[in-house]
C-alpha cells in the first residue's frame, strides 16, 4: 500500500498524535498482490480513499472520495465497494465513521511499485510520485521506517517524500507535494 498526506515525515497520526498542521488531508492506496473476498479473486486490483478532515481523523467531520480499479469485473467491483464502504471490517469499517464518502467510482490506475520510488496516477484526478528522503545536511538518502504492532492500516511501513502528491476530485482537492509518504505491505483477514 501507498500512503500520502500533508504531515511532516513520519506522520504523527501513526502514533496517535495530532496531525502536523492540525488537520489531516491524505489518502491510502491499496494495490492487492493476492487477495480473496467472499471467494472473489482480487489479485492485481487497486482501490484508494482520499480524505480531508478539519482536525484529527478520529474527530470526524471529514469528506472523502473512494476510487476502485476499472479493470475489475462486476463481482470484483461489488467486493471492492463492500470493502471500501466498511461493510465487512478492515480499516475501512473505522474510517467510514469519520467522513462522508463519495463513491466508489471506477477509474484507471497507473501504478509503479518500487518502494521509495513508487508512483500512482489516476489520470485527471490523482498524481503521486515518491522519492527517498534526503538528509538536510549531507543530502544523502535516508530510509526510515516504523513498526506499528497494533497498526490499523499496516504493521510495518517505510517513509519517503512525495515529489508530487495532488488530488483534484470534487470535495477532495489538495497539493501536498514534498510531504510525508509511506509504503507498506498489508494483510487483512476476516
Amino acid at each position: 500500500m501507498l500512503v500520502a498526506c500533508n504531515c511532516d515525515y513520519g506522520c504523527p497520526c501513526n502514533y496517535n498524535a495530532r496531525p502536523t498542521t492540525g488537520k489531516c488531508e491524505g489518502g491510502w492506496m491499496w494495490i492487492v498482490d493476492k487477495g480473496v473476498y467472499d471467494s472473489v479473486q482480487l489479485d492485481g486490483l487497486a482501490l484508494c480513499v482520499f480524505a480531508n478532515w478539519p482536525g484529527a481523523i478520529h474527530e470526524g467531520d471529514g469528506v472523502a472520495v473512494a476510487l476502485i480499479d476499472e479493470t475489475a469485473n462486476e463481482e470484483q467491483r461489488a467486493a471492492l465497494t463492500k470493502l471500501v464502504r466498511g461493510e465487512d471490517g478492515g480499516p475501512w469499517a473505522i474510517f467510514i465513521n469519520t467522513y462522508a464518502l463519495d463513491g466508489p467510482r471506477s477509474v484507471r490506475f497507473i501504478v509503479e511499485l518500487d518502494e521509495h520510488k513508487s508512483k500512482l496516477s489516476v489520470p485527471g484526478a490523482v498524481e503521486l510520485a515518491m522519492a527517498p528522503i534526503a538528509n538536510p545536511v549531507t543530502g544523502n538518502e535516508v530510509h526510515p521506517g516504523t513498526r506499528l504492532p497494533e497498526g490499523l492500516v499496516f504493521k510495518e511501513g517505510y517513509y519517503a517524500t512525495s515529489t508530487v502528491f495532488t488530488v483534484q476530485d470534487g470535495a477532495v482537492s489538495y497539493d501536498h507535494s514534498g510531504r510525508n509518504t509511506e509504503y507498506a505491505p498489508f494483510a487483512y483477514s476476516g
